[in-house]
């Protein structure tokens, strides 16, 4: 089964990303080093597979 868009969040705020908010189904995250992330869709809805993708991408850049 595909992950959750809620499985992203929580993957994004256990790397120490920031919930800045949003409008909608647009959630804005900010990592303390810089790194910005837009992840879309409501938290019940299927990931798509380039969201899983962006989100393990976003998450290697910001440990550099």
């Amino acid at each position: 089964m595909p992950k959750k868009v809620r499985e992203l969040m929580a993957e994004l705020i256990a790397a120490e990303f920031v919930d800045r908010g949003g409008k909608g189904s647009h959630r804005n995250f900010m990592h303390p080093s810089g790194v910005v992330l837009t992840l879309s869709g409501h938290p019940g809805d299927d990931a798509k597979p380039y969201q899983v993708k962006l989100v393990k991408a976003k998450i290697k850049e910001a440990e550099k």
